[in-house]
């Protein structure tokens, strides 16, 4: 499916972004690992979404246990 329509992305490019980080990216840096920058603004939040869907999974592989670059980054943003 098409998330930004701008830059005609989809939810498998920025998914497809996201596999290789561990951390919870901006859409900004989301859109810099592209090579591209968010335009309208009207994706936003449907990357948002993919971004935080992406971190919940990270989340279940590592068991909340605190030691992963996910936890950590989360303790260091509260």
């Amino acid at each position: 499916m098409i998330v930004c329509s701008c830059n005609v992305l989809s939810d498998r490019d920025v998914r497809e972004t996201l596999h290789s980080r561990s951390d919870r990216p901006s859409v900004a840096s989301v859109f810099r690992n592209m090579g591209c920058e968010a335009k309208c603004g009207r994706c936003v939040r449907s990357i948002v979404s993919i971004v935080d869907q992406h971190a919940a999974a990270r989340l279940d592989e590592c068991g909340g246990s605190g030691d992963c670059d996910s936890c950590r980054a989360d303790g260091l943003a509260a």
